[in-house]
């Protein structure tokens, strides 16, 4: 598979102009970041971006790669109408990251290893559109110079992917390193991340017999969606297209081909060309890189834990599911924010008893009431107002009981509107819960009165009725009933317990 990062730096990689892939420029009008480099005008010289090999470099070393110190770049020739300059500032032979590899949990279960031949850096192209302002439709091309010349990291993995499941598996894991790192804001329908798998199918015949169907190239597939779907479909055709034509792998039999999202096919578009038909050559303008040990090294120590050293860690230390610890971990900021939170509860003790609960509480919190509130706003949860201590007061309402289960629901949105400290927030809004015995008494005089044949059902021994009777407490008292003290008088008051 091949993958095109667009890092996300101010501006780009060979010249000052604003990068699109950048949250600023995401905006801006058709063709307004481009200056005469971009335009490859006569007499514009490019100047790297040292931002992007940084990136590039801290992204490589999270994969395992290992760092070239000395690395070049070459000039990658083919004529396309959103490449103005008529060649591509790429690597060739020297790429600055190479020999890594990638571990993730196959959808087996079992770890799986992707090795990495390369990662390197290059200019992005433009973008040709066939839509008028409006959506309205558009017989020509337009061209939108505004994505050229974007710091694009290729990564090329070795063919150690074996079904459409495990390539979008490893195709989430590879994102989110990206993400995590902040290299790549890594939003798919933005093209932050565009994946090219190349697809050929390994055919036994009943008389032992292998035939290899020759590789298709599916270009820039910015879903998970379609990298399924599209592995899927080419692993059908390929097959059938044996079977018609007995066609096997060779010389110049490579193919590109396109995705139709909506009619849920590959479309073929040319021959996929060699490396010797773009006639690389050295970039006469830029100089080589050299990487020192003490640049690389610094590089490498800017490296956080990544997420699937984290959600190891989150089994391992708060016993979480592997479902919850993998949505922890599919966004930075909200990792971020889910520790904070734990270390605001655990802060006063150093138990592994703490330290556990603090974790669990706060996953289903977050993952819950936060996911729901973050979905109302459209925004993710750690830009809500809520802060971390004010979770971990709400976390230690509910432990004491002072507040109910659905109480704390609604006590999440409420911090989310202000900086105050949760206890007062929920005794203005009526959320703590009543142990006053003769209050509890007339919540239950009024549901057994609204629930007759739960009562009776549940004073001839069926327990099951007994949620009901509960439900319509904690719903007369909007979740101020502490439900333990409710269904021992529910027990008392129908069966004499």
């Amino acid at each position: 598979m091949e993958i095109h990062v667009e890092l996300a730096t101010r501006s780009k990689m060979f010249s000052r102009s604003p990068n699109l892939a950048h949250p600023d420029y995401y905006d801006a009008a058709p063709n307004s970041l481009v200056d005469p480099v971009v335009a490859a005008l006569p007499g514009a010289l490019p100047v790297m971006n040292k931002r992007a090999v940084e990136l590039a470099m801290i992204v490589g070393l999270a994969i395992n790669c290992s760092i070239a110190k000395f690395t070049k770049w070459d000039r990658k020739n083919y004529f396309y109408p959103d490449l103005p300059k008529g060649y591509q500032i790429s690597q060739y032979d020297l790429p600055l990251c190479f020999d890594g590899e990638v571990h993730f949990t196959g959808v087996d279960g079992t770890t799986k290893r992707v090795g990495i031949i390369r990662a390197h850096l290059e200019e992005d192209a433009g973008k040709l559109g066939h839509e008028l302002p409006g959506g309205k439709p558009y017989d020509g091309s337009l061209v939108d110079l505004n994505r050229a010349g974007t710091p694009l990291l290729e990564i090329v993995t070795h063919p150690d992917l074996a079904s459409a499941a495990d390539a979008v598996i490893f195709a989430k894991e590879l994102r989110n390193i990206c993400r995590f790192l902040g290299a790549s804001e890594g939003i798919m329908q933005r093209g932050h991340m565009r994946f090219e798998p190349n697809v050929n199918v390994i055919i036994e015949t009943d008389d032992g017999r292998e035939y290899t169907t020759p590789i298709v190239e599916v270009k820039n597939l910015n879903s998970f969606r379609a990298v399924h779907d599209a592995i899927e479909y080419e692993h059908q055709r390929q097959v059938e297209a044996w079977k018609s034509d007995g066609i096997v792998d060779g010389p110049g039999l490579k193919s590109t081909r396109g995705w139709n999202d909506a009619k849920r096919t590959t479309v073929l578009q040319r021959e996929k060309e060699e490396s010797h038909d773009y006639r690389y050559f050295p970039d006469p303008d830029l100089i080589p890189v050299v990487v020192s040990d003490e640049w690389r090294q610094e590089i490498a120590s800017r490296i956080p834990q990544l997420p699937r050293q984290r959600r190891a860690r989150y089994k391992k230390d708060y016993d979480l599911s592997a479902e919850d610890a993998t949505a922890l971990t599919d966004e930075r900021d909200l990792c971020l924010f889910y520790e904070r939170c734990v270390e605001a509860i655990h802060a006063d003790s150093s138990s592994d008893s703490t330290r556990v609960h603090a974790g669990q509480a706060c996953a289903k919190l977050l993952l819950n009431a936060g996911a729901k509130r973050a979905h109302e706003r459209e925004c993710g949860v750690h830009e809500l107002r809520i802060a971390p201590q004010q979770v971990a007061q709400l976390i230690h309402l509910r432990d004491s009981n002072a507040i109910g289960s659905t109480a704390a629901d609604e006590l999440f949105a409420l911090l989310c509107e202000t900086d105050d400290d949760a206890q007062p927030v929920a005794e203005r809004a009526g959320l703590m819960q009543v142990s006053d015995e003769g209050q509890l008494e007339e919540w239950i005089d009024q549901a057994i009165q609204a629930q007759p044949q739960a009562a009776d059902d549940f004073s001839r021994g069926k327990d099951a009725a007994l949620g009901r009777l509960v439900g319509e407490v904690m719903k007369l008292s909007r979740g101020q009933a502490e439900a333990k003290s409710v269904q021992a008088k529910l027990r008392d008051r129908l069966r004499g317990d």
